[in-house]
């Protein structure tokens, strides 16, 4: 067995899989520019670290669920209402998270609420190694029943857990009956002030009884929610309205 490779199963075997690769570049590098060998050894360290770092990010989106596309680099920040815009660095900075605050955005149908909130949380995982889990309310709500049915919703909860923010998209779109809604208030309940979520509504507060039904049960939902949160209110034009009517202006000027 020659130097080479012995040196490559050593590190094979220590899971350095990218010093494999880069060891022998550096020692090139090193030799030409003079690097001490702390100064290798350094450098190779970095190289690795930056590669399972990148493994890692990948991982957690994939992970993740975020919708395609939906990135702060596709979002339309100009047709946002200013005071969103105001809130958008704050909440990229991702303290929110370590506070375990939520994030609540309201809005009607087509106004970014899910790209924005998919945006900061893509944002999350990339620059702040955040776990996130995107679904919609419908989805989550229909596992949730499936664990209890199960015996296994503490199960669950224990998996949900370990995800620092969970983007519950379109809370308002569900029309719960009683066991439904006891199972998303328990899991609302479950995260308070442990964990964060961000959250998507076309409904306001004031409508959230046609969620949950029980008026004491709303509130209770809501006082939990809005105790460390940050609220986005997208009052602006649908997006989808808008592209609809610029589609049938271009398709107006061709004919």
């Amino acid at each position: 067995m020659n130097a080479q490779t012995s040196t490559d199963m050593l590190l094979r075997s220590l899971c350095l899989t990218t010093m494999v690769h880069q060891y022998e570049t550096l020692a090139d590098r090193a030799e030409s520019d003079g690097w001490s060998f702390e100064e290798y050894l350094r450098n190779l360290c970095e190289a690795e670290l930056c590669e399972r770092q990148t493994r890692r990010v990948k991982r957690r989106l994939k992970q993740a669920g975020l919708p395609d596309g939906k990135t702060l680099a596709t979002l339309d920040q100009k047709v946002l209402p200013a005071k969103v815009r105001r809130q958008i660095p704050r909440l990229l900075d991702g303290a929110f998270v370590d506070k375990a605050e939520n994030v609540l955005a309201f809005g009607l149908p087509g106004t970014g609420k899910t790209h924005l909130l998919s945006a900061i949380a893509h944002e999350l995982v990339v620059n702040h190694d955040c776990r996130v889990l995107f679904t919609t309310t419908f989805h989550l709500v229909q596992q949730m029943l499936m664990a209890k049915r199960d015996l296994e919703l503490e199960k669950l909860f224990r998996k949900l857990d370990r995800f620092d923010v969970v983007l519950l998209d379109d809370i308002g779109y569900v029309q719960q009956d009683r066991e439904e809604m006891e199972v998303l208030f328990t899991f609302l309940s479950e995260r308070y002030e442990r964990r964060s979520l961000m959250i998507s509504s076309n409904l306001v507060f004031s409508e959230w009884d046609k969620i949950f039904k029980n008026p004491m049960t709303t509130a209770a939902a809501i006082d939990r929610l809005v105790h460390h949160c940050t609220i986005l209110e997208l009052d602006n034009q649908s997006y989808r309205a808008k592209q609809a009517r610029s589609r049938q202006k271009t398709a107006n000027k061709a004919s």
